[in-house]
């Protein structure tokens, strides 16, 4: 027995079902043989559509974060770049390290 692939439903198509589970003019049963995807599914389509529903009539902020500073993230990204740059120098200029650690001489 074969595997069904994996399906990516459209917003568009995930919308007409959500909306006909809404109007409860059929049973999940129902909507899942006519349209294919599984109950639980259509359920949590329905249950996302429900939750964002408020955001199409009106856009409250949902975010209370403050806006970016752009000058800040561009002086830490210069900050680790000159970090980065002195650990790789740093790294190349030893030789061996083995040499270091033992007391053989090198030969």
């Amino acid at each position: 027995m074969s595997r069904r692939p994996r399906r990516n439903h459209s917003p568009a198509f995930k919308a007409k079902v959500a909306l006909a589970a809404i109007k409860g003019e059929k049973t999940l049963a129902e909507l899942a043989h006519d349209y294919d995807p599984h109950p639980n599914q259509i359920t949590t389509w329905r249950t996302q559509l429900l939750e964002g529903a408020a955001g199409v009539f009106g856009s409250e902020k949902a975010s209370d974060e403050p806006a970016v500073d752009v000058k800040t993230l561009h002086a830490k990204i210069g900050e680790l770049t000159l970090a980065n740059d002195f650990w790789k120098a740093r790294s190349a200029r030893q030789v061996c390290c083995r040499a270091q650690s033992d007391d053989r001489p090198l030969a």
